[in-house]
């Protein structure tokens, strides 16, 4: 794609939450591979499973876009740069539409992004049990902001052919372009908390296919394809710079955990890492027994819990990785990443699995949410992302919490959920900063940076020796 940002480009929304909007982006996505096209994948929000899905359907890594932490201008560069190549991008919104960081604006929303984009919009909703209904609902959403336009409605849980007619001859303002029928087969595989990632043991390639192969018999392909081309042209050639223009790079080696147990990275994060002279280098938490030879470590978020048992019995990694922070080596721990510093994992039925030790706290494993939501932080003193005063943005999502909680251990974060009061957060121990928040570092390059400088720092450090 040039700079100009005229790539097709369609955003699947929907009517709230388990309409199917993520069936019907994964099916399209495969439908439209499928006729040999090159598709680039898209999620709203900040989502780290979805993603999966559509990665698996296109054959090529998914990108979030999230207009509370990113930011119009980030949002466009992301788009631009991972869209290059593509003849069409699909970008799956999240929850309802208009649904976003505030109740009353578009902040956050899948709407804002579609706005942002010049995409059109597909529209998912539950049409079981509903005929002329349809009408209202694509009469409502048509008027509620002239400034979103639609390509058509997708109506999902269809009892029938002739249930998919009544609806497209009720709904005149919006047109019911697609569907699907009620198949309970077709449900992605759920867990505790929430969907599996889609690898093929839980999500195998033929599930994709049958996918696929619904798409392409219930949707109108053509005038899909024809909506995202008619997407309004956007000038997005300032927005498309490297986001590392201007800065000397640092040469520097990054371990970043990536197994079952740690997947949770935003992919802008680490090209941001790369851009800035970082060499990325992935390991296994589970399966290798050390970390490689590297300047400094990242751990992501994902489901330690689920693994604790296979992560304590590699007492040589956990030894290697707790060696590395006593040398004084950079250590980036998010979430699940938290988790592995602390003392031990206790799952739901009481078990306790021992880990690295850093945090004398362990984390407590429950059967509800302890944390959800968008975050803002600022350091309250220098950290390995930088000097105080270093300003992010990001969100939690968690089952987990720290007990006994660690009252007197060094907290670098004054944090404020966006939904709800200030908390001190951000576990600085030593060279290990470890946290609850999935940071993205669009809100802040300087956060991703300062990780950078630290890690280059640590590599001469070594050196000197």
């Amino acid at each position: 794609m040039s700079s100009n940002g005229n790539v097709p480009r369609i955003v699947v929304s929907a009517t709230g939450s388990g309409a199917g909007k993520t069936t019907v982006t994964v099916g399209l996505i495969a439908a439209l591979r499928a006729r040999g096209m090159r598709v680039a994948a898209y999620k709203c929000g900040p989502d780290y499973l979805d993603p999966t899905y559509h990665a698996r359907a296109a054959g090529a890594v998914s990108h979030n876009l999230d207009g509370w932490m990113m930011g119009r201008a980030a949002v466009a560069a992301t788009f631009a740069r991972t869209s290059a190549n593509a003849e069409i991008a699909v970008i799956e919104g999240m929850m309802g539409l208009f649904d976003g960081a505030t109740p009353t604006g578009d902040e956050g929303s899948t709407a804002e992004i579609a706005k942002w984009l010049g995409a059109p919009v597909l529209l998912v909703t539950d049409a079981s049990g509903m005929a002329r209904t349809v009408a209202a609902i694509a009469h409502g959403f048509a008027h509620f902001d002239p400034a979103v336009k639609f390509a058509g409605l997708i109506c999902n849980r269809l009892g029938s052919r002739r249930h998919l007619d009544l609806l497209r001859e009720a709904s005149r303002e919006i047109p019911v372009i697609g569907g699907l029928p009620a198949d309970a087969a077709a449900a992605f595989p759920g867990r505790h908390l929430g969907l599996f990632a889609a690898d093929e043991a839980h999500v195998p390639s033929a599930s994709i296919e049958s996918w696929a192969r619904h798409v392409g018999e219930w949707f109108d392909l053509d005038a899909i394809v024809a909506a995202a081309r008619n997407a309004s042209a956007i000038d997005f050639a300032a927005a498309s710079a490297d986001t590392a223009t201007g800065r000397a790079k640092l040469p520097c080696r990054i371990g970043v955990a990536w197994d079952e147990a740690f997947h949770f990275y935003y992919d802008d994060n680490l090209r941001r890492l790369e851009s800035l002279g970082a060499e990325l280098v992935r390991f296994s938490p589970i399966h290798d027994a050390e970390p490689p030879a590297v300047d400094g470590l990242y751990f992501g978020g994902g489901y330690p819990e689920a693994h604790a048992r296979e992560l304590a019995e590699n007492r040589t990694m956990l030894d290697a990785v707790a060696a590395m922070h006593r040398r004084g080596a950079p250590i980036y721990a998010e979430c699940g990443g938290l988790m592995y510093f602390t003392r031990g994992i206790r799952t739901l039925d009481g078990a306790v699995f021992p880990m690295a030790g850093a945090i004398p706290a362990e984390a407590v494993m429950h059967d509800r949410l302890q944390a959800l939501g968008y975050v803002e932080v600022e350091t309250t003193q220098p950290t390995l992302l930088g000097a105080a005063g270093l300003r992010f943005r990001g969100h939690q999502f968690r089952y987990s919490t720290l007990e006994p909680a660690p009252e007197g251990l060094n907290r670098a974060y004054a944090a404020r959920a966006r939904r709800g009061g200030p908390f001190n957060e951000g576990f600085a121990v030593g060279s290990l900063l470890a946290t609850y928040v999935h940071a993205h570092w669009a809100s802040n390059p300087e956060a991703a940076a300062g990780f950078v400088a630290s890690c280059a720092a640590a590599r001469a450090r070594a050196a000197g020796r």
